[in-house]
């Protein structure tokens, strides 16, 4: 079950974060709880940004490939399709495990290690903010983890959707 974080820390996570991603952090927590997961995984952090964030949405594409990526996730919320539930996601292998992990109580190591890449992503813009775009490139990024294997079952290719997320925001 997820840890609730102090008060303190909560309020620095959520300035570091947009308003659509402390929305998108929040549901994918209540998601995992829903849904009976001991760990946020990577799967529940992709459908609440789609849902939360316009920008991350959009940039999956047309109309129907959102619709497929977010078929796929219900169905795998209401317990058909994708047999994750009551397992643990084990870190993606594209990504290195995050320093002090361990402090990451209730979520998955490759929840955590996206996380830390929207930071990463984040910071080597210059922004203080983080996005839900630089989450969805770090999501995208990984092809072990679970939102890419629900990816790339809805024909999304995860690499080039975090390369075309990359260059748009070299432009920004």
């Amino acid at each position: 079950m997820p840890r609730v974080l102090p008060a303190e820390r909560r309020a620095e996570l959520e300035e570091a974060l947009t308003a659509e991603l402390v929305t998108a952090v929040a549901g994918a927590r209540r998601r995992a709880l829903r849904d009976g997961d001991r760990q946020v995984d990577t799967a529940h952090l992709l459908h609440s940004l789609v849902e939360a964030d316009p920008g991350a949405a959009a940039a999956l594409g047309d109309g129907r490939q959102l619709a497929r990526v977010l078929g796929y996730l219900v169905q795998r919320s209401i317990g058909y399709g994708l047999r994750w539930q009551r397992s643990v996601e084990d870190t993606g292998s594209a990504l290195p495990a995050v320093r002090g992990a361990e402090n990451a109580a209730g979520w998955s190591p490759a929840a955590t290690a996206a996380l830390a890449g929207a930071f990463e992503r984040a910071a080597l813009r210059g922004d203080r903010r983080v996005r839900g775009l630089d989450l969805l490139a770090a999501l995208a990024a990984d092809p072990d983890n679970r939102a890419a294997e629900v990816l790339r079952r809805a024909g999304v290719d995860g690499p080039a959707l975090a390369a075309r997320i990359e260059e748009s925001s070299q432009q920004v």
